[in-house]
């Protein structure tokens, strides 16, 4: 399955940004999906996953409840919803398909067989 995802840019601290990822696949809708970031220097971390109905959710603490995932099936669309941006929050953030229809209960990269290119999010104080 191909990602490209879309909706990065610079916002300031407490605002909301809403990242969306386009998939070309047929198969979009079989697949968990999820969101990873990476800021620079470090590694790339786990950031909410979503199970392929929808149903099941997993978030990293640092996002819980301020972040939300989602996904259109019929418009092969998954979309993070990101509230009360905090500059800790700043990195470039990739979609990517998992390998099987429900995400873990903690997601790792091993997880995620495709990804997209990143969207940076830049969140200023």
């Amino acid at each position: 399955v191909q990602l490209q995802a879309s909706g990065g840019g610079l916002v300031q601290a407490g605002g909301s940004l809403r990242l969306s990822c386009a998939s070309s696949g047929r198969t979009f809708s079989v697949y968990a999906m999820g969101w990873f970031r990476q800021a620079p220097g470090k590694e790339r971390e786990f950031v909410a996953a979503i199970s392929w109905k929808g149903g099941i959710t997993r978030y990293a603490d640092s996002v819980k409840g301020r972040f939300t995932i989602s996904r259109d099936n019929a418009e092969n669309t998954l979309y993070l919803q990101m509230n009360s941006l905090k500059p800790e929050d700043t990195a470039d953030y990739y979609c990517a398909a998992a390998r099987y229809g429900t995400p873990p209960l903690t997601p790792k990269i091993a997880d995620f067989g495709s990804w997209g290119q990143g969207t940076q999010v830049t969140v200023s104080s």
